[in-house]
């Protein structure tokens, strides 16, 4: 027998708040010196580049939300409008991102505090995060939703801050209107376009309020407008900060280019808030922490409640707490990686994964039209193939220029995939488990 399904507690609100702290907005400035170096200078551009790409995948998130408001996101959906084969490899794929994130934000969370307390080792700031977020995650989303709220308010104050002070830096040298962050001479499209699919990966994370879909009310009105919002909302405040520090900071030569914030910092508040710098960006890592192991406990809960992982284990909610707590376990075990680990060795998975579900979602919002025969005409050819079909090649664009390494990892993942699939299928000749989710259409 079933376990009953989560309550529906969760407004839009909670849920767009829940999509923000996956994001971590104040994450932009730990990427802008690699997107300044990029795009010549125009950091400004790359992002609202990076939005506009992003938010033709979100419209298909959108579509499947509505058509199937299940837990599991890219893998559901692909199920549901493609074939169950294709979407437990989907599913797979996207366990690089959904697994080995957490993992990453945890570590770079530890490294700032180490950074900044160097006296405790840095073993124990990962242990740290491990142990508080698996805790809170385990107990229930209404708590770690408190959490996140207050986590966000910090973000937020800090990202008020940085932005007060860079504007006030620049009115004093008179460039308050430059828009240098969005053209100058020393750029041009390709170095934004190459801009952009570096920051496109500070986006990642908006279609994870669909792993929420069963603990939300309304969830075929409510998770269209959260995907949409969170992505938008995001990227709105991804450009004003990347604007403002490209103003207090003219052009991409940087002592550091990975720690460029911090001369940012430094330039327009001093060393004092240099410290608050770094404590929001802890913050922000631990916001972020919480929110990616609830998602990713979630979509391994789906695919166990669906058989294609240990059902007994991973397929059954905690008896008190109603949240998958023998998932959020295994996402703090995958995060004891962390102690040895580096973070450019643990990121290497992650985007593969996130880029070969983006594809896979606009494919099947195209496989759901031609096979409900919706007519490729008028505002259905815009909405149901269109815009899927960009949002596609958008993605493969994004995907192919990965690192080498990435790709290679990446595909030895799916090879390992699809030897599980094999054993599921017993050499494909019978089909993986059904979904025991409901569909909504």
């Amino acid at each position: 027998m079933m376990p009953a399904p989560s309550r529906r507690h969760l407004g839009l609100g909670a849920v767009v708040l829940f999509g923000l702290a996956y994001l971590a907005p104040l994450i932009v400035l730990g990427t802008f010196g690699v997107v300044a170096e990029a795009s010549r200078g125009a950091t400004a551009a790359s992002y609202l580049l990076a939005l506009l790409a992003m938010l033709f995948t979100a419209a298909s998130y959108g579509r499947m939300a509505a058509r199937h408001p299940v837990a599991g996101s890219a893998y559901a959906y692909v199920c549901h409008a493609i074939d169950r084969r294709i979407g437990f490899m989907v599913g797979w794929a996207v366990t690089l991102d959904y697994l080995f994130l957490p993992m990453v934000i945890w570590l770079i969370g530890a490294a700032y505090l180490h950074n900044l307390l160097p006296m405790v080792p840095m073993p124990a700031w990962v242990l740290g995060f491990i142990v508080i977020t698996t805790a809170l995650n385990v107990v229930g989303f209404r708590l770690a939703k408190g959490v996140n709220g207050l986590l966000m308010l910090v973000q937020a104050l800090v990202i008020a801050a940085f932005v007060v002070l860079a504007l006030r830096h620049v009115a004093g040298a008179g460039n308050i209107a430059s828009l240098a962050p969005f053209s100058n001479p020393l750029t041009s499209l390709p170095a934004i376009a190459a801009g952009a699919a570096i920051a496109a990966y500070s986006f990642l994370g908006f279609d994870a309020v669909t792993t929420l879909s069963e603990e939300c009310h309304d969830p075929v009105r409510t998770l269209p407008k959260a995907i949409w919002l969170t992505a938008l909302l995001g990227g709105v405040v991804f450009i004003i900060v990347a604007h403002v520090a490209q103003l207090a900071h003219p052009g991409f030569a940087f002592r550091d280019e990975s720690a460029a914030a911090n001369e940012v910092a430094q330039a327009i508040g001093g060393q004092a808030f240099v410290v608050v710098f770094v404590a929001g960006m802890v913050v922000a890592q631990f916001a972020s922490g919480i929110a990616a192991q609830a998602a990713g406990a979630r979509l391994i809960h789906a695919m166990a409640r669906d058989g294609v992982l240990p059902r007994r284990l991973l397929g059954r909610l905690h008896p008190r707490f109603g949240t998958p707590a023998a998932a959020v376990l295994l996402t703090g075990v995958v995060g004891l990686l962390a102690l040895g680990l580096t973070v450019e060795s643990s990121t290497s998975f992650i985007n593969f994964g996130a880029f070969t579900a983006f594809t896979a979602v606009n494919l099947s919002v195209i496989a759901t039209a031609w096979r409900e025969g919706i007519a490729p005409r008028g505002l259905a050819l815009v909405g149901w193939y269109l815009v899927p079909l960009a949002g596609a090649a958008i993605d493969l664009a994004l995907l192919v220029q990965l690192e080498p390494q990435a790709i290679h990892l990446g595909l030895v993942w799916l090879a390992i995939g699809g030897m599980v699939l094999v054993g599921l299928t017993r050499g494909f000749r019978r089909p993986p488990p059904s979904l025991t989710i409901e569909t909504h259409d």
